[in-house]
């Protein structure tokens, strides 16, 4: 930790990207930085992994590369996670699509395509905004908020519970799940006696109630387009429907909440951009891709290289470990001018946010450019004032760029009188 608080040049065999410590005051991007510069392609240590070490992928370049070259870079090897498994949750993961390559990856993803079409994100449009109103309708009235709970958290969960079918009251228990999964090693969201599995063996289980309920009644949700799913003829089991399930809130859930909140306290260390914003609404849409490049909510992807090849000037062997980080490729100084500045103005913008193109490009990305574009347009509507009023608190995660808590106050004023929230069990 004495460098991140140092933010110097250090040993390349200094550098830490594996604890999630590292990542609390805020991405060690001054370690990406060297990293790109002296080593982009660098064998970083790690016990217990294969060769007790993995290829840290750090350029825009090399980052694309891996993550659209599916013939040398596989997800399915060993999964696109971070993490070791042995054999049995290997087997359960390889069933899950973000763990899959082609071709099976595609007769997956096209079983829930029609599901996130730009059609269906414009038809969503007028729900997501009558959502963004209700939501600062249950604050504005007081003055002060707490930004990722009370505002940020629950424009995704809405969105996702409707698109899946999840009742709206429930949406709580799936932020508690994704947050004890997600977030698994901050010790905020560890529940003594407990790890992050159980939280996934309860949302098995929720999956495996909603498609019984599903088979005696089917909705317009895509819990019953799973259900009457087909992969080369084969309908999916009730394991490949709760790994659907898990994915679709997961991806649906943290990554939205986690930009917006992340796009806030960039706004909030850089006001002249949100006055920008604020007198000139037409930058909105450039806008939202900066936030998405400068937040990069999902930091890194693992693959796997399935023969030896040459990335980087440097000899990868088949089977070993390969870690490309989207956070770094983001503010590439190859590609982005000046790219630790927040600059909603700027153009072009060919982030990686969303995977770089090729077959894992996020599926919801149409998704969550509408929730976001939405909420923020919201905000700077009705409550433009809005001013950090407390600490900003970050996730312990080398994976996903988070934001737990986020104090916020503006002037108070009355409701417009969105239709009111569906209550939330708690």
């Amino acid at each position: 930790m004495a460098g991140l608080a140092e933010r110097g040049t250090m040993g390349l065999d200094e550098i830490d990207l594996i604890d999630g410590r590292n990542f609390v005051a805020g991405v060690p991007h001054h370690w990406f930085a060297q990293l790109r510069r002296e080593a982009p392609v660098f064998w970083h240590p790690e016990p217990g992994a294969p060769r007790d070490g993995f290829w840290a992928v750090t350029s825009y370049d090399d980052c694309v590369t891996v993550n659209r070259d599916w013939e040398h870079f596989s997800s399915a090897r060993r999964s696109s996670l971070f993490q070791e498994m042995d054999a049995d949750q290997l087997a359960q993961q390889q069933l899950m699509m973000v763990n899959m390559d082609p071709t099976m990856h595609t007769r997956y993803r096209r079983l829930v395509n029609h599901g996130f079409t730009p059609k269906m994100v414009r038809d969503l449009e007028g729900q997501i905004v009558g959502y963004a109103d209700a939501i600062i309708d249950s604050v504005c009235e007081r003055g002060t908020a707490e930004f990722v709970e009370e505002i940020s958290a629950e424009l995704p969960l809405l969105v996702i519970a409707e698109l899946l079918g999840i009742p709206q009251e429930d949406r709580r228990m799936v932020f508690d799940w994704s947050n004890r999964m997600i977030g698994s090693d901050d010790p905020e969201y560890q529940i003594e006696g407990h790890d992050s599995s159980e939280a996934a063996m309860q949302v098995y289980s929720y999956a495996e109630e909603m498609a019984a309920a599903r088979r005696l009644q089917p909705r317009q949700d895509l819990i019953s387009v799973l259900i009457d799913a087909e992969v080369e003829g084969e309908k999916l089991d009730q394991l490949e429907l709760d790994l659907f399930f898990l994915l679709l809130i997961v991806a649906g859930n943290e990554t939205t909440r986690n930009l917006m909140s992340g796009a806030m306290a960039a706004f909030f260390d850089h006001p002249d951009q949100w006055e920008l914003l604020r007198h000139d609404r037409s930058l909105l849409p450039g806008a939202v891709e900066e936030m998405l490049r400068y937040v990069t909510p999902v930091m890194h992807f693992r693959r796997t290289a399935t023969m030896d090849t040459v990335l980087g000037g440097q000899d990868l062997r088949e089977g070993d470990k390969v870690v490309f980080w989207h956070t770094s490729a983001n503010r590439d100084e190859k590609v982005f001018a000046n790219p630790d500045a927040f600059d909603i103005t700027r153009s072009p913008n060919n982030h990686m946010a969303f995977g770089g193109g090729g077959p894992h490009f996020c599926l919801g990305a149409n998704l969550a450019r509408m929730e976001i574009m939405v909420m923020f347009d919201r905000l700077l509507e009705r409550i433009p004032d809005i001013r950090l009023a407390g600490d900003v608190q970050r996730l312990q995660s080398n994976f996903i760029n988070g934001t737990k808590h986020i104090p916020v106050a503006f002037a108070p004023s009355a409701p417009i009188g969105a239709p009111p929230l569906p209550a939330r069990a708690r």
